[in-house]
């Protein structure tokens, strides 16, 4: 590859290996090069099957399988499956290769091959695993509390007082109202992962709205809580994911924060008008790994081993999706989340 065509393709993640109208390769990427460990200057000139042998699960030579130069004149390509390099320095490695056919007529002009590395796919699987794992037991526990209290109520309700029958009932309806969460979470986080995630702003009087969320917590704290509100202008926001925002913030303080949890609220002047809010608690703060870490999916403070590790991954999407901030608050003790969102406008209307 030459000119400003060579750096394309190097600018891309992927391998990528181009052959001509005879076979020979005219190019392969830098990135290409690393996960073949060949120098991409000296495979100029050679045949593509030398350059990147590659046999199937079956140990079946891939390119005799499919033949691009002297198959179906009809194919354009091979969707993208996992493969295995071989021979050369990287023999036995696995890789996930895709092809592309550029034809003239019936003849084959280029082969484009792209070529990844089974890691990310690797990655991709783990965390698959272990989510279908996480909400397999969230989603168990608060079931089996109401099945059986279920059940229970049904063989013997007449053995019950009407206390008795009121906290059971309450019981299966807090456990219900989890597993609502829970997939609520699991919905989000998909909208956010594909980019489907969709706000209804209204005009929203912010404490108003935090007052209400707080005043629906209060009776479940065991601990102090502090409220702190400067008047600000009503803002143009999803008010059902704002209340998620801080809802999560408030949580993730109450499950692995300690002492006082301080939640306040105020205007902030970011280049435009907007609130800042911040949560903070008196626990260990987080650590300098998981500081790198705590925004992403699946992440969990510590040995935790109770919920889907998804909850300020959410936060950060419904955060940026109303074009705020968010940040990790450095130094101090304690968590402290630092969130700015944008005043914003009302929807066009006409």
């Amino acid at each position: 590859m030459q000119g400003d065509w060579a750096a394309a393709y190097d600018d891309l993640p992927d391998g990528v290996l181009v052959a001509d109208a005879a076979g020979l390769v005219v190019g392969l990427n830098t990135p290409g090069g690393r996960l073949l460990g060949l120098d991409p200057g000296t495979v100029r000139g050679r045949d593509w099957r030398d350059v990147l042998p590659l046999v199937d699960p079956a140990g079946r030579d891939w390119w005799k399988c499919t033949d691009p130069y002297g198959g179906l004149h009809t194919r354009t390509g091979q969707p993208e499956r996992l493969l295995d390099i071989a021979a050369g320095p990287m023999a036995g490695h696995g890789l996930l290769v895709s092809a592309r056919y550029v034809r003239t007529g019936r003849a084959l002009t280029r082969l484009v091959i792209s070529f990844r590395g089974v890691g990310s796919r690797e990655r991709a699987d783990r965390e698959q695993a272990n989510l279908v794992s996480t909400v397999a037991h969230e989603i168990r526990s608060p079931l089996t509390t109401v099945k059986g209290f279920t059940a229970t109520l049904l063989a013997k309700w007449d053995r019950f007082t009407d206390d008795q029958r009121r906290t059971m009932l309450a019981a299966i309806n807090a456990d219900a109202d989890r597993v609502t969460r829970l997939l609520t979470d699991l919905l989000d986080a998909s909208r956010i992962d594909a980019g489907r995630l969709v706000l209804r702003r209204r005009e929203v009087d912010l404490p108003a709205l935090v007052g209400n969320l707080v005043a629906a917590y209060a009776d479940d704290l065991e601990r102090p809580f502090e409220l702190q509100v400067i008047p600000l202008a009503p803002l143009w926001l999803d008010p059902d994911k704002v209340a998620q925002i801080v809802g999560n913030l408030v949580d993730n303080a109450v499950r692995h924060g300690a002492g006082t949890i301080r939640l306040s609220i105020g205007p902030e002047q970011r280049g435009e008008p907007g609130a800042r809010i911040v949560v903070s608690d008196d626990g260990e703060g987080i650590s300098d790994e998981g500081r790198a870490r705590i925004f992403g999916r699946f992440w969990q403070a510590g040995n935790a081993r109770t919920g889907t590790g998804l909850g300020l991954y959410i936060v950060k999407g419904l955060v940026q999706a109303h074009g705020g901030e968010i940040e990790l608050a450095a130094g101090g003790g304690g968590a402290r989340f630092e969130v700015w969102l944008p005043a914003g406008k009302p929807p066009y209307e006409g």
